[in-house]
């Protein structure tokens, strides 16, 4: 039988499951960020949602659903591990809720369509870095001189949390939670180390269960405007349920100068990238 000299044509990529399988991987590695610095993954997702071409708008409304899930499935490991501290979470939770609202009926009337909120983000993010960089103790066999060491941090130790302290932390986490579509971490976990003192395990647990809960109503806001892609939130999901599990036994396993630093290289990392996008954006 003759061949005919025609080539076969492969069969076409489909752009859409391409693109979800990139989303599920994207959200694997929020889940994971999202565990092991108790910061909601937001600063992970939020990028890679605007490289996948998605107005800023759109991002900080997507990025909040998905960060509910994600946060109980790393709050259910640290629960087992004792490291929640329930007093703190009581105290901040209620004044960051209604916070959470304001932030994310707020958001769309910020001026510059959404960039100054992405560069408002990252000057948060690095300024969290600093904080926890500063906060990170020497190692065991390198200590400091005396008149090198760290201020000691204000408030009270940990155990007796501070309930003012811990509202007001809660006020401004999340405001900025549903402002910024960011789970409000970024401050909450250095606020809880500087301000009341907690073991920085502590912390990020504590940070999660109230990044969680902040999410919630801002998420339902955002979805009332219209800011959230439903699709791609779903496709993040799938990825974020099993990576935080996975970030939060990697943080339990870790020591804490480890886990300081490697939060503050983080968070210095990612406000740089930020900044440079969304300059770039308001440029062009």
């Amino acid at each position: 039988m003759a061949r005919s000299g025609r080539a076969v044509d492969p069969a076409p990529v489909d752009v859409g499951i391409l693109r979800d399988l990139v989303t599920v991987a994207l959200g694997f590695a929020m889940g994971v960020l999202s565990g092991l610095f108790g910061v909601g993954g937001g600063v992970i997702s939020q990028p890679g949602m605007r490289l996948l071409g998605m107005e800023p708008i759109m991002v900080i409304g997507t990025a909040l659903p998905v960060i509910i899930p994600g946060a109980a499935s790393g709050t259910r490991r640290y629960w087992h591990e004792d490291l929640i501290r329930w007093t703190a979470v009581a105290a901040t939770v209620p004044a960051g809720l209604a916070a959470a609202v304001a932030g994310s009926a707020t958001a769309e009337h910020v001026p510059g369509e959404g960039h100054l909120l992405q560069l408002a983000t990252a000057a948060l993010l690095l300024l969290s870095s600093y904080r926890m960089a500063r906060a990170a103790p020497p190692p065991a066999d390198e200590p400091l001189a005396e008149t090198d060491a760290p201020e000691a941090p204000a408030g009270p130790p940990d155990g007796t949390d501070s309930l003012g302290r811990c509202a007001a932390i809660g006020l401004v986490a999340g405001g900025l939670s549903g402002l910024l579509g960011i789970g409000g971490g970024v401050i909450m976990v250095p606020a809880f180390v500087h301000f009341v003192r907690m073991e920085v395990k502590a912390a990020i647990a504590t940070s999660l269960v109230c990044v969680g809960l902040f999410a919630i109503p801002g998420a339902i806001t955002h979805s009332l405007l219209g800011h959230v892609d439903w699709r791609v939130a779903a496709a993040l999901i799938v990825g974020v349920i099993p990576g935080a599990r996975v970030g939060a036994g990697l943080a339990i396993r870790a020591s804490d100068r480890r886990l300081r630093v490697t939060v503050a290289t983080f968070l210095a990392i990612t406000a740089v990238v930020y900044a440079a996008a969304e300059v770039a954006a308001l440029v062009d």
